[in-house]
């Protein structure tokens, strides 16, 4: 005799509880990923002070990345400096370009792309390395010899993506606003001394402070989830392409949120800090 079938009004909370608990366990797993990493950091230094540890993914991060970044801000502030050349222009405004550009790229465009390009080059290769060990059971022999994964093998990653983004990003700032300073006074005849002035006018000591203080939130966001992908790497040699993949995108996403989140709390900080704001680059 076959089981009557259960009510919808049954079925329905079970379905749905399971669909909760299936899309907020891998939430509970990166939190206690994440504060595992960060206690290990805090608790441990000598895990990320050892040069045999820091200096590889320090190189790899930060000194490696160098010419992609630089040349990506450098274009950036180029490209910049062309769109915008004829509107200005046309309203009588060329030669204050300089601020209204490097404002935006110290602030925003230089901080963002420079961590868009850290997730690419970095964060794929640190989800794909640490997949690789997952899937060859590296990291549970590790594990079996008592030598603790994540304090030997993502701290210092994890440490090196927060201390190399924010340097990168002073690359990608520098190179970005020469590259627009090469457009405008070399292909449309602004005046240099009027680029440079109207940069001092607009560009407060605020911006570029601000941008680096982003550019470590990116970066600790861009270890903690390509380093948890590589962890929770699952399916051989398809299921590493897919954790590099899903790292560079989440890590994607995870900076567009943070930036979003980071530029509204900046904002209304800096003008509890300064009320009556920057001399406008209009006037």
């Amino acid at each position: 005799m076959t089981n009557p079938p259960l009510p919808i009004a049954l079925i329905l909370p079970a379905w749905l509880g399971a669909l909760i608990v299936r899309l907020l366990a891998p939430v509970g797993d990166f939190t206690r990923f994440s504060l595992s990493v960060l206690v290990w950091t805090v608790a441990s230094p000598r895990s990320w002070l050892s040069r045999r540890h820091i200096a590889p993914p320090i190189f790899t991060v930060g000194v490696a990345s160098i010419p992609v970044v630089a040349t990506t801000g450098m274009f950036i502030g180029m490209i910049l400096a062309l769109e915008g050349f004829a509107q200005f222009d046309a309203l009588g405004m060329a030669d204050r370009m300089g601020g209204i550009i490097n404002s935006s790229v110290v602030k925003q465009i230089g901080p963002v792309l420079a961590a868009v390009m850290v997730a690419g080059r970095v964060g794929g290769a640190l989800a794909a390395e640490l997949g690789t060990m997952r899937v060859t059971e590296q990291l549970d022999a590790m594990q079996a010899m008592s030598v603790d994964p994540v304090r030997n093998l993502v701290v210092p990653r994890f440490v090196a993506c927060v201390v190399m983004t924010p340097i990168l990003t002073m690359y990608s700032n520098a190179l970005g606003v020469w590259g627009a300073w090469a457009i405008l006074t070399g292909l449309f005849g602004v005046n240099t001394a009027d680029y440079w002035y109207y940069t001092g006018l607009v560009v407060h000591w605020w911006d570029p402070a601000a941008g680096l203080l982003k550019s470590v939130f990116f970066g600790a966001a861009i270890g903690l989830v390509s380093c948890w992908r590589g962890f929770n790497c699952v399916g051989g040699a398809s299921g590493v392409g897919r954790a590099a993949t899903s790292a560079f995108v989440t890590s994607f996403l995870a900076i567009i949120v943070i930036n979003l989140v980071l530029a509204k709390f900046l904002n209304e900080l800096y003008y509890v800090f300064f009320p009556t704001g920057i001399r406008s680059v209009l006037g």
